[in-house]
C-alpha cells in the first residue's frame, strides 16, 4: 500500500467578491438621478421639520417664524423704504471686506505654505509660529488689532485675514508634501535645477491641492467676517445679525444666515468650476 493515511484535500472555498452597489459604490460613478433626489432630499427634510414646528407652533414665532414670515421679511430688507437700509448695501459691504481679508490672506498663505512644503529650512521657520498662532481664537486679537488699525475698515480686513491665512499656510504646505519624490528625481535627472523644480514642477503639481484650500477657507472668511463686523460696523450682515438679535428679530437673522449661504454657495461653485478649467488634468469628485 502506498500510504496508509492519504490527506484528503479539502475543496477551496470559491474566493470572495464584491457585490455590485449603486448607493455604496466607492469611485464608480453615481446616478445623476439619484444624485438629485438626495440633495434635494437634504435640503427638503429640515425644510418640511421647519414648516412642522412654526406652522404648527410647535416652537413660538419669536424663536422660529415660519418660511414665509422670513421670505416676506427678506423682501422687505431688499426693498425696503429708506435706500440706506437695503439689503444689498449690506451685502457689499460685507463681500468687500470678505474679498479684501481673504485676497491677503491668499497673497501670503500661498508663498509661505510653498516655501513650507518645499524647504525644510523654511519649515523649520515659520512652523512654529504658524502652528502656534492658528490654534489663539481670533476673538482674541480684538483688542490689540483695534489699537493697531483702529475702528475703520482695516481693522475688519484684519480679522478675516488672521482667522484664514495660517489654514492657508499649512494646507498648502501638506499639499506640497504630498507631491511624489519620484517626480522630483525624474526632473534631476532631465537637468533640472532648483528654480526649474520650484517653478515647473512642484508649483504646477500644487495648483489643484491650492486651489482646493482657498475653496475650503474661503467659508472660514465669512465666518470671521461676524466677528469683524463687530468693531464699530454700522453697514454689512455680521451688523445686520448683532442688531437684530438685540430686538429679538429672528426672522431679520434668519435672512442674513439664508444670504451667507447662499453667497457661500455660490462662491463654492465658482471654486469648483475655475478649477477645472485651470487644472482639467487633476481628479474633481463630481458632487
Amino acid at each position: 500500500m502506498r500510504g496508509k493515511h492519504r490527506r484528503k484535500t479539502m475543496p477551496r472555498s470559491p474566493k470572495p467578491y464584491l457585490e455590485p452597489s449603486i448607493f455604496w459604490s466607492i469611485r464608480q460613478g453615481f446616478p445623476q438621478r439619484l444624485r438629485i433626489l438626495l440633495a434635494v432630499s437634504a435640503l427638503g427634510i429640515p425644510l418640511l421639520l421647519w414648516g412642522i414646528l412654526s406652522y404648527g407652533e410647535v416652537v413660538t414665532p419669536m424663536l422660529l417664524p415660519t418660511p414665509t414670515a422670513v421670505l416676506q421679511a427678506g423682501i422687505d430688507m431688499l426693498n425696503p423704504q429708506q435706500r440706506d437700509e437695503s439689503l444689498w448695501v449690506d451685502i457689499f459691504v460685507s463681500f468687500g471686506r470678505v474679498f479684501g481679508g481673504f485676497l491677503a490672506a491668499a497673497a501670503v498663505g500661498i508663498p509661505v505654505g510653498i516655501a513650507m512644503g518645499t524647504f525644510y529650512s523654511m519649515e523649520s521657520l515659520f512652523s512654529p509660529i504658524v502652528g502656534t498662532i492658528r490654534y489663539m481664537p481670533v476673538a482674541a486679537f480684538i483688542p490689540l488689532v483695534v489699537v493697531w488699525f483702529g475702528l475703520g475698515e482695516m481693522s475688519k480686513v484684519v480679522i478675516i485675514f488672521l482667522g484664514i491665512v495660517f489654514y492657508n499656510a499649512i494646507m498648502i504646505a501638506d499639499a506640497v508634501k504630498f507631491i511624489p519624490s519620484e517626480l522630483l528625481n525624474a526632473a534631476y535627472t532631465l537637468g533640472a535645477n532648483r528654480r526649474d523644480i520650484l517653478l515647473r514642477v512642484i508649483l504646477p503639481a500644487s495648483v489643484p491641492s491650492i486651489l482646493d484650500t482657498l475653496r475650503v477657507n474661503v467659508a472660514g472668511a465669512w465666518n470671521f467676517l461676524v466677528i469683524s463686523e463687530l468693531i464699530a460696523a454700522d453697514r454689512g450682515l455680521g451688523f445686520r445679525i448683532a442688531r437684530a438679535q438685540r430686538f429679538v428679530q429672528t426672522d431679520q437673522v434668519l435672512v442674513c444666515i439664508v444670504v451667507i449661504g447662499a453667497i457661500g454657495l455660490l462662491l463654492d461653485f465658482a471654486f469648483k468650476w475655475v478649477a477645472k478649467k485651470v487644472t482639467p488634468w487633476a481628479e474633481y469628485s463630481q458632487h
